[in-house]
């Protein structure tokens, strides 16, 4: 019998000696399609906020595991793939990137009581619910009154828009703040018609678009929409003014657009400029390591999980991921610190950019 109990015993020893269990986090957007790019720069930058806090000692050695999933084409894969995420025990989910995927993972992830994180979404029906849903980028309000006011005031007054109908929990939100803000200060805007981003040709939209000779032209769409669309307007009335909705900022639109979306006005929510010696780091490290330059989606989920991990390091391990995102902050961001609200929403600060000689500049 004793000879049992110190075997038992031996057991338990070695099993409280052994490899702690490691964090799993949980990260899902689009990573293939035409968004991917979003979804890639996102995953790249968790991969390098990880390693970084892995470097720096803050988690006391214990693992931590990234769980990818992609959102893929359909509701059905983008809710199974929530479902295997759950499953695998994560303590929080980062992602996705576009509102409309929202729509179909947070039912999951409510269900579950798991913390979905998104650095991008930004559909102001999400903004101030208590639930389990955070958030690090601005509205569609925000976004869409400030596009409204600075446009208006640089001249354009009459402004047709092309709004992309496969991600419409986004566009349609940023589309009605938009016009709200844009007609209360005289603006008028003469059409809208959708499109579907699977569409053979942009001409007929373009044609819709340019018919009462608008001052301007806005898109709401990513960036292959955007500059599909700009290359019809250059083609049939180069020189007119065209502005893209934040959606659409990434390095793919200048790398596909080319010369057709020179000019091309926009709002980021991250300073492309900037020379400040932790953002320069990030940079390069990103460049380094992937090949390219990081877009905004890498910039705010670099700043998700900083706060996902800091919460993590300094909570209680009774503490929900909720209660200790929510008490730990403000996290010290790549350009500015974030701040979550009782609801989980942050704001973020905003830069007017323009494409110019094949690169983002701020006006």
């Amino acid at each position: 019998m004793r000879g049992g109990l110190l075997v038992v015993i031996a057991a338990l020893l070695l099993a409280a000696c052994g490899p702690a269990e490691p964090v799993r986090i949980g990260f899902i957007a689009e990573l293939t399609g035409r968004s991917a790019d979003l979804g890639e720069g996102g995953r790249n930058a968790m991969l390098l906020v990880v390693d970084a806090f892995r470097e720096s000692g803050q988690l006391g050695g214990r693992p931590v595991e990234v769980i990818v999933r992609d959102v893929g084409a359909d509701a059905e894969t983008a809710r199974r793939s929530t479902e295997e995420l759950v499953a695998a025990g994560v303590e929080v989910i980062v992602g996705p990137m576009n509102s409309g995927s929202i729509d179909v993972i947070q039912p999951v992830t409510e269900a579950a009581g798991v913390l979905l994180l998104s650095p991008t979404a930004s559909a102001v029906k999400f903004h101030g619910k208590d639930d389990h849903l955070f958030r690090i980028n601005a509205t569609t309000r925000d976004n869409g009154r400030n596009y409204a006011e600075h446009y208006h005031a640089r001249g354009i007054r009459r402004i047709a828009v092309a709004v992309n109908q496969n991600n419409r929990a986004f566009s349609e939100s940023w589309l009605a703040e938009f016009r709200r803000s844009y007609e209360a200060i005289g603006g008028q805007v003469l059409s809208a018609p959708f499109f579907d981003s699977s569409a053979p040709s942009y001409e007929p939209v373009v044609h819709q678009l340019l018919a009462e000779r608008p001052d301007g032209l806005l898109f709401i769409g990513n960036a292959v929409d955007s500059a599909r669309l700009a290359q019809q307007v250059h083609k049939f009335r180069p020189g007119t003014p065209m502005i893209v909705a934040e959606w659409g900022g990434t390095s793919q639109l200048i790398e596909l657009g080319g010369k057709a979306v020179e000019g091309m006005m926009l709002l980021q929510n991250y300073n492309h400029e900037d020379d400040s010696p932790r953002y320069r780091a990030f940079h390069d490290a990103y460049r380094k390591r992937f090949g390219k330059a990081p877009v905004y989606s890498s910039v705010l989920t670099y700043d998700a999980g900083v706060a996902v991990l800091t919460a993590l390091a300094r909570r209680d391990e009774r503490m929900k991921m909720k209660q200790a995102l929510l008490r730990f902050g403000p996290y010290e961001g790549l350009q500015q610190k974030i701040s979550f609200d009782a609801n989980g929403d942050a704001q973020r600060v905003a830069y007017f950019m323009t494409v110019k000689d094949g690169r983002f500049v701020r006006e």
